[in-house]
């Protein structure tokens, strides 16, 4: 019995998908997925997840207010 409300309470965090309100949340795993999230982001634009740009000539920014 006890293993089997560990299996449902594993299968509801494992449902869990990242939602934009993730980054205001306090829980570990809705901070977790706001991290991932922006790194993902971060890879897609950049192709790296070190949250910088590089610029037309070549100077790399860094992205203020990350989490």
């Amino acid at each position: 019995m006890e293993n089997e409300k560990k299996q449902k309470k594993s299968a509801r965090l494992a449902e869990k998908n990242y939602e934009p309100d993730d980054y205001k949340k306090d829980s570990r795993l809705s901070s977790g997925l706001a991290m991932t999230h922006e790194q993902v982001s971060d890879t897609l634009v950049e192709g790296t997840i070190d949250g910088e740009i590089d610029d037309v000539k070549g100077k790399d920014e860094d992205l203020k207010g990350g989490l």
